[in-house]
């Protein structure tokens, strides 16, 4: 009984806690991200309040914010439009993994973390945040503008590429060799194709079949299935969050709009538990050792991806000042970082503090660079000013995303 009493009091503080957070950082425009994190620093071993009771329950609620996550991001694109997106963009793509993934990847190896750690670091700088790019593209008014579906074609690009390299990064965890690893990558690739393949010609059957008017049915309908399927992935070495996100591609029409709004509300909650649980597990007295190379890091991956954006944007024809516009929406990491060196942490224990500290540093950068890029290059370059108004259909996606993930 005293247990449980103690339960329900540090869960009540650390939600209450993290609604005021939420609600301050909505003031101020920013995401509540950095500041999750830096709950889950005070509440954890090291911290001001450490938590006992509930550590275990917040790790359990830690990991449903995963699934969720990558449901939701799932729930957000079609198949037609990932199949659309590898066709036209799948060269920027790959710019953007060697621009942005081999430095992290470099810095690991060279701070002697290993091979496995390496992969890891990489993923870390590799993706930039859907969530909070999205809220910033809304929050500047850009979403009419013609690099936004550059931008966007890059985020669904890194959220695809998420289903082929989740799983490989939990083979390597796992300590599965050459040939077991190979096996969990043709698998992955396999369920990915035929996921693809399954929504592009019987999407409207599945949507069909979980169909329902009943919101209830329709929340425990797709919840369920998508923590079977995340449990079976996982027995799998896929990856449940693979498997979540597969769930949310297969859906799509009403059935994904219902979806989306029935458990947003539940994504934003236990995304929140996520961050903190991360938190709880860094020592702040960690973080300072590698504060200098998370910052030196920061800095190298802002410029890798401005330069990304401005390739991307040249690619589809935007002109200069929508190239740097686009370069520094990218800048912001976030949610996938965290999942990712999350992942890790037990393979080297200084990726955690690594991770905290350089999410932290680009999650706050973020907005600045995408709403500064442009006008600083503008005036070393003499850039003509240019708005280059254009609504396509993807711009209206995004606005989507800014409303669910914002």
């Amino acid at each position: 009984m005293h247990d449980m009493t103690a339960l329900l009091i540090e869960l009540g503080a650390v939600l209450l806690a993290l609604g005021i957070l939420g609600r301050i950082a909505g003031r101020v425009g920013f995401s509540p991200i950095p500041l999750y994190l830096l709950a889950g620093l005070a509440f954890g071993h090291g911290g001001l309040l450490p938590l006992d009771a509930s550590e275990e329950f917040v790790a359990t609620g830690a990991e449903i914010g995963v699934i969720l996550l990558l449901l939701l991001l799932g729930l957000e694109y079609t198949a037609a439009d990932l199949v659309g997106t590898l066709k036209t963009q799948y060269l920027s793509g790959v710019v953007d993994f060697l621009l942005n993934a081999l430095p992290g990847a470099a810095v690991a190896l060279l701070l002697g973390w290993g091979p496995v750690a390496a992969v890891a670091l990489a993923g870390v700088t590799w993706i930039s945040s859907s969530g909070v790019i999205a809220k910033v593209v809304g929050d500047l008014g850009r979403l009419g503008n013609r690099e936004t579906p550059v931008v966007l074609g890059i985020l669904v690009l890194e959220d695809l590429s998420m289903a082929v390299y989740l799983p490989i990064l939990t083979a390597l965890l796992a300590g599965v060799g050459l040939a077991g690893g190979s096996i969990t990558l043709l698998i992955s690739l396999g369920t990915v194709s035929v996921v693809l393949f399954v929504a592009l010609r019987y999407g409207r059957v599945i949507s069909r079949a979980v169909s329902s008017d009943n919101p209830e049915m329709l929340l425990l309908v797709v919840l369920g299935l998508t923590l079977l399927v995340a449990g079976i992935a996982a027995k799998l070495q896929v990856s449940a969050a693979v498997g979540a996100f597969l769930v949310g591609i297969a859906l799509s029409g009403e059935v994904a709009k219902g979806a989306r709004n029935l458990l947003s509300p539940l994504r934003d909650l236990f995304a929140a538990v996520f961050f903190v649980f991360f938190g709880l597990s860094t020592d702040p007295a960690d973080i300072p050792p590698v504060l200098g190379i998370a910052l030196a890091l920061a800095v190298l991956t802002s410029l890798t991806k401005i330069a990304t954006g401005w390739y991307a944007a040249r690619r589809a024809g935007v002109k200069s000042a929508g190239r740097w516009r686009a370069g520094g929406t990218l800048v912001a990491r976030g949610e996938f970082s965290i999942v990712i060196a999350g992942l890790a942490v037990g393979v080297e224990p200084r990726l955690g503090p690594l991770a905290t500290a350089y999410v932290l540093i680009l999650v706050i950068l973020g907005p600045i660079a995408a709403r500064f890029t442009e006008p600083a290059a503008r005036r070393l370059t003499n850039l003509p000013k240019d708005p280059e108004p254009v609504a396509p259909p993807a711009a209206e996606r995004l606005d989507d995303t800014a409303n669910t993930r914002g």
